[in-house]
C-alpha cells in the first residue's frame, strides 16, 4: 500500500469564519475548526444537526470477554471494577430513565436539546443480536435522542453484530467506538488487552466496508512507549483515515492492577507539559479529516491516584491550544496519508 507525504497548508482563514481549506495527499479538505486548530467533534455535531447535541452515557449491564464474560474478574490493567468511563451513570435505573436523567443534566449544564445515547462501560456488543437490538431500540425511542454511539472491543464485533450495526447506521446517526490504545503488540500484551493489532485492523476494515463511522481510542503515556512509539500510532491511524479519535491520558486508578504497579514504583506517569507536547505532535500527524472526540481525560476524583494535574481538564485543553498556537501548526500539517484509504 503506497503512502504519500503530504504538505498541508491553510490557504484561507477568514477572521470571521471557522472554515479552513486544507490540501493534503492530493485533495482538498474542508475542516470546520470552530476557532480551534483541530476538528472538534462538538462542532461537527452542531453543523450536522443544526443545534447543540450532547452524548449521554448509559450502562446496559454488559460484561467483557476480557473478564471471563462478567464484571468481577480483572481485565485490562487500567480498567477499574466499575468499567472504564462509568462515572456519573445512574446504573440502578433502566435505560430510558438513565437517558432522561442525563438529559436533565446536559440541558441544564450545556443547554443541549438533542442527544446521542452512548453505550459506554464494558463491551456493548457482547450479547446476542436480538438482545442488542432490543437495547438499542429502547434508547432510540426516548424523545430527543437523535443518534446512537456504541463502545466496544475490536474482538467483540463478529459479522452478525456488524450487520446489525450497519442497520442502525442506515436508520439513525451512528458511531462505533473501538478501543485500540496502541498499535504496538508488545504494549497490548503488557496491558492484558487480550487482542493484537491485527484483530483491530480486521474489525476496523469490516466496519468501514459496511459504511460505519469509527472512532478509535488511544492511550498516551503507556509505560514502555517512547514518544516515537506514540507518534507511530498516530501516523498509522492517519494512514487508515479513521473518522474519529479519542486521545486518553494514562490514568492510574485505585483498585486496578495498574494502580498496584504504580504504587510499587514500577513506572511514572507523564507530566502535563510533556503530555501537551505529545498531543500537539499527534494532532499534527493525524488526517485533517479526522474528528477529535477527546484530547484528554479526567479520572474520578475519588479513584484517581495519578497524575493529579489531569483533574484540571480545562487548563490542559487550554495548554494544548496554546502549544499549537505557539508552533503555528494545525491538525494534519505533518500528516502522511494513503491514496488507497
Amino acid at each position: 500500500m503506497s503512502r504519500i507525504f503530504a504538505t498541508v497548508r491553510i490557504v484561507r482563514q477568514s477572521p470571521s469564519a471557522s472554515d479552513h481549506l486544507l490540501f493534503a495527499a492530493g485533495k482538498w479538505h474542508s475542516s470546520r475548526m470552530s476557532k480551534k486548530r483541530y476538528r472538534l467533534f462538538s462542532t461537527h455535531l452542531k453543523d450536522y444537526f443544526g443545534t447543540r447535541v450532547h452524548k449521554i452515557s448509559v450502562d446496559a449491564g454488559f460484561g467483557c470477554p476480557n473478564r471471563g464474560g462478567g464484571r468481577a474478574q480483572t481485565g485490562c490493567l487500567f480498567c477499574d471494577p466499575g468499567g472504564s468511563g462509568a462515572v456519573g451513570i445512574k446504573r440502578r435505573l433502566n435505560l430510558a430513565a438513565q437517558i432522561e436523567a442525563g438529559k436533565e443534566v446536559m440541558s441544564r449544564k450545556y443547554k443541549a436539546d438533542k442527544f446521542l445515547a452512548y453505550f459506554q462501560p464494558f463491551s456493548n456488543t457482547y450479547a446476542p443480536v436480538d438482545k442488542l437490538r432490543a437495547l438499542y431500540d429502547e434508547v432510540l425511542e426516548v424523545p430527543d435522542v437523535v443518534g446512537l454511539t456504541v463502545g466496544t472491543r475490536p474482538d467483540c464485533v463478529p459479522g452478525d453484530v456488524l450487520d446489525l450495526l450497519e442497520e442502525y447506521n442506515r436508520r439513525t446517526y451512528f458511531w462505533l467506538e473501538l478501543g485500540l490504545q496502541s498499535i504496538h503488540d508488545s504494549t497490548l500484551v503488557w496491558l492484558r488487552r487480550g487482542h493484537d493489532y491485527a484483530t483491530f485492523l480486521k474489525a476496523y476494515r469490516e466496519a468501514k466496508q459496511r459504511g460505519l463511522r469509527v472512532c478509535v481510542h488511544v492511550i498516551l503515556g503507556l509505560p514502555g512507549e517512547s514518544r516515537e512509539d506514540m507518534l507511530a500510532t498516530a501516523s498509522e491511524l492517519a494512514h487508515l483515515g479513521v473518522d474519529g479519535i479519542k486521545l486518553h491520558l494514562l490514568h492510574v486508578l485505585k483498585n486496578t492492577p495498574l494502580g498496584d504497579q504504580y504504587v510499587a514504583g514500577e513506572f511514572e506517569t507523564l507530566g502535563q507539559e510533556e503530555y501537551v507536547g505529545i498531543v500537539a505532535d499527534v494532532l499534527e500527524r493525524l488526517s485533517p479529516d479526522t474528528l477529535i472526540h477527546r484530547l484528554t481525560g479526567d479520572g474520578p476524583r475519588d479513584l484517581l491516584v495519578a497524575p493529579l494535574w489531569s483533574l484540571n481538564k480545562w487548563e490542559v485543553l487550554n495548554a494544548i491550544d496554546a502549544e499549537l498556537e505557539r508552533r503555528g501548526s494545525t491538525q494534519g500539517c505533518r500528516a502522511v496519508l494513503s491514496d488507497e484509504r
